[in-house]
C-alpha cells in the first residue's frame, strides 16, 4: 500500500509543485487554493498514466482530496 501511497503522491506533487508531502496527503479541492476544474482534470490524467486505470468522468465531482483518489484506486 506505500507503494502506491508514494506513486500517488508524486501524482499530486506534479500538478501541485508548491505542495509538501505532508501537505499532499491532506490535500483537498478546499484547503488547496489552487485546486481547481482543470486542476482536478489533470491529476485525473496523471494518474491514469502513472496507475493504468481509468479514472471515469463521472467519479471526478466525488474525487477531490488525496484521500478520495486513493479510495479510488484502492477499489478498481
Amino acid at each position: 500500500m506505500r507503494d502506491q501511497d508514494e506513486r500517488l503522491i508524486r501524482c499530486f506533487a506534479s500538478v501541485f509543485p508548491h505542495l509538501t508531502e505532508e501537505q499532499i496527503e491532506r490535500a483537498s479541492s478546499d484547503s488547496v487554493g489552487v485546486w481547481d476544474s482543470l486542476s482536478s482534470v489533470t491529476l485525473a490524467a496523471v494518474i491514469q498514466e502513472e496507475f493504468n486505470v481509468e479514472v471515469e468522468p463521472d467519479a471526478l465531482p466525488d474525487l477531490d482530496s488525496f484521500r478520495a483518489f486513493r479510495d479510488y484506486l484502492s477499489s478498481r
